[in-house]
């Protein structure tokens, strides 16, 4: 098995990025493989010792069969930094993994998602792999599949990132023509078509809200685990979209998941599951908690 390279994107956050580079570091496959990391550049004179010391913890790093830093000379941004980042690994590698400096893995994170890799790679219904489940209260099959790539840890090929579309607004304008956009919300539990508004008019930019539109529009499909191989340790108020709280908090898989060949449809269970869980966060407690929640999964799903 040809092992995938590793991407971490990083800004000014040290205390998170050590504990995502140190559970990664306890992965079957770290010392095997080989590790980017893009540190943003600094906004203002306020953020630079920070980028200076998440740059000097960098220079540190090892157990991996290679590391190499790429220190961004302005602020990019994390949406263009992970656009151009990836495409530039990608276009080198074909494949890779990629993660932000506020997600820890469980040991078995990098063998799920190379062995997804190597599995569906001639497969191009399938856009990409992702290694995080919300903490849904279904019993989950040990993998499905989703109209949703998702972006807390995440793997693609690139064949499938070169079909990556920019423009929101065509994918809006698109999602509404075919009279989607009811869907994309997964059945009006959670407003995504919002999000992607929001995107066209400037107020967030979001990769991750264009790379769903995409897949729902083309009838991509992304690999989920049954249990969560990645915590999201950035609900603490610290990113660049403050917000706190544990709605996102799962239990780590302890246990590596097996990784085999299924037929590549939407599980609807699954999708159900994810339903119960958005209607869940919304409760009776429906003003309050969405706001939050969509603070939260500004920073989680929509981050800029």
């Amino acid at each position: 098995m040809k092992l995938a390279p590793i991407i971490i994107f990083s800004y000014n956050r040290p205390e998170h990025l050590y504990k995502t580079v140190k559970a990664l570091q306890q992965n079957q496959f770290a010392n095997q493989s080989d590790l980017f990391v893009f540190s943003d550049g600094f906004k203002g004179e306020a953020d630079k010792p920070l980028v200076e010391k998440v740059r000097y913890f960098l220079r540190t790093i090892n157990t991996f069969k290679s590391v190499t830093i790429i220190e961004r000379k302005k602020n990019y941004g994390l949406a263009v930094n992970i656009i151009d980042g990836v495409k530039q690994i990608i276009d080198q590698y074909g494949k890779a993994i990629v993660l932000e400096d506020d997600l820890v893995t469980s040991p078995f994170f990098l063998k799920f998602m190379n062995e997804a890799l190597e599995v569906y790679e001639k497969n191009e219904d399938v856009l990409s792999i992702h290694g995080y489940i919300y903490p849904v209260k279904r019993k989950m099959p040990d993998t499905f599949f989703l109209i949703d790539p998702g972006s807390l840890g995440w793997a693609t090929w690139k064949n499938r990132w070169d079909l990556y579309e920019p423009d929101g607004t065509k994918l809006l304008t698109e999602l509404r023509q075919k009279k989607l956009t009811t869907v994309f919300d997964y059945d009006s539990t959670y407003p995504f078509t919002k999000m992607l508004i929001n995107q066209t008019e400037g107020k967030n930019s979001s990769w991750v809200i264009r790379w769903y539109a995409y897949a729902l529009l083309n009838k991509k499909l992304t690999l989920y685990p049954g249990k969560s191989l990645v915590f999201h340790i950035g609900n603490d108020g610290s990113g660049t979209h403050e917000g706190k709280s544990g709605i996102l908090d799962v239990k780590l898989s302890t246990d590596p998941i097996p990784v085999l060949e299924q037929k590549i449809v939407i599980d609807k269970k699954a999708r159900e599951a994810f339903k119960d869980f958005f209607r869940s966060i919304r409760g009776n407690f429906f003003n309050r908690t969405v706001r939050k929640l969509r603070k939260i999964m500004a920073y989680a799903i929509s981050k800029s």
